[in-house]
């Protein structure tokens, strides 16, 4: 084999490779299905390659986190949610999610204002339902 050949195969390898992995990566970060998902920004801190996801329902709040092995997934029910609080900035929106136990708020990072907004309202509306329920 002479040294053309090789470095085509090196690169045809190297492409195969890149491929692959970026498959791997839109798969691990495409949006969960569901009513009320809302996907972080891959444009900001900690969302780069593997975008966290936020799932409402009307008994939790779910936020899923994918890694390259695996995911963290924290979840939260509906009771135990004690306040929202919204930070917002130039392009991007911060929520914090403060439990009732006092524990490690939950806070979910690189989503739009009005994402934040349609958050906030959504755990509110199912919160409301929930209260009035029990």
């Amino acid at each position: 084999m002479t040294t053309t050949e090789t470095l085509t195969w090196i690169g045809i390898g190297l492409a195969v490779l890149f491929a692959l992995v970026a498959w791997y990566v839109i798969r691990k970060g495409r949006a969960r299905e569901g009513e009320h998902v809302f996907l972080a920004s891959r444009l900001t801190k900690g969302n780069r390659i593997f975008p966290s996801q936020v799932m409402i329902t009307p008994t939790s709040v779910s936020m899923f986190k994918p890694q390259w092995i695996g995911k963290l997934e924290e979840s939260l029910h509906m009771a135990h949610v004690a306040s929202i609080k919204i930070d917002t900035n130039i392009m991007f929106s911060a929520v914090l999610i403060e439990t009732t136990g006092g524990q490690n708020p939950i806070i979910l990072h690189g989503h739009t204002k009005r994402d934040a907004v349609e958050m906030k309202a959504v755990i509110e509306k199912y919160q409301t339902e929930y209260y009035r329920r029990n």
